[in-house]
């Protein structure tokens, strides 16, 4: 079986040409690391969806939110209330009314098509942004609109995971689902009030020291800790990193910031989608 330092050169010579190949003839980037991973039998012993490189690569998925954060401010973020809230409902609301009629048409009980359809109606923030990115739509108006729709779905998140389980056992879900969504939304006030206040003289602190490894630290530390905040409140890492971003987005440190996480979100990202076709071989 090869080392881990020959699987790495595999994979990383692999990327080098397939990238090359796709960009050449004008495709996205990620459908080559995607192929990758669908064709990693032989050209991959030993790399499979479960092993360390591919845990690693869901921090490709955190700092590519954080960055998509930066481009946002905490204004703009409100002025897309209605796409999250109004747009992002309605799309989460219909997929899964409209899965749950047609399970019940092929005579499946209601309850396992309402829990089908909240399956099918998440979507995939990384692939969806990533694409959007790399077209530069997400300042457009559809962009907005999407972006604002994946953005409920991680929020429809921690809901889910509580009424999905409790609709084998309709008795306390109203409770359950109360519980889950005031933890969700105790969490996102206390990031966005304090972390609006607090953000600006940390950074200052840490600029402060004029040490660019100091300042590269701080970024990680609030990128992962938030992510990690989100995550224990039920919610998703992406959705904290992506509020790390909007928070940095209002301090002056918001440029530096983006150019120094770049190159580990580009090379994570790559790895996060030859995850995806582990998974799809």
């Amino acid at each position: 079986m090869p080392t881990t330092l020959e699987l790495t050169l595999i994979l990383l010579a692999a990327g080098v040409f397939s990238v090359a190949a796709l960009r050449a003839a004008g495709l996205p980037a990620l459908l080559g690391y995607v192929l990758i991973g669908v064709g990693r039998g032989p050209l991959l012993p030993g790399l499979d969806a479960e092993s360390p490189t591919s845990h690693l690569a869901e921090f490709g998925v955190v700092f590519l939110m954080f960055s998509i954060g930066l481009e946002f401010s905490l204004a703009r973020l409100k002025s897309m209330r209605q796409a999250v809230f109004g747009l992002g409902g309605l799309q989460v609301a219909i997929s899964m009314f409209i899965v749950m009629i047609l399970g019940m048409m092929l005579e499946f009980p209601w309850e396992s098509g309402l829990a089908l359809g909240g399956a099918l109606a998440m979507s995939s923030t990384a692939i969806v942004s990533k694409l959007l990115s790399e077209r530069g739509e997400l300042d457009s108006e559809h962009g907005k609109l999407i972006l604002g729709i994946l953005l409920f779905q991680d929020l429809a998140v921690a809901p889910l995971i509580i009424f999905v389980p409790a609709l084998a056992q309709s008795a306390g879900l109203g409770q359950a689902l109360l519980l889950a969504s005031l933890k969700a939304v105790l969490a996102l006030i206390l990031i966005l009030a304090l972390g609006q206040k607090l953000m600006r003289p940390w950074f200052h602190l840490a600029a402060r020291a004029k040490s660019g490894e100091l300042f590269m630290l701080n970024v990680l530390l609030v990128t992962l800790g938030l992510a990690y905040l989100t995550d224990q409140a039920g919610l998703s890492l992406a959705l904290g990193a992506f509020l790390a971003g909007v928070l940095i987005a209002e301090t002056e440190y918001r440029y530096q910031v983006e150019a120094d996480i770049r190159p580990f979100r580009d090379v994570l990202m790559g790895l996060f989608f030859v995850s995806v076709g582990f998974r799809l071989a």
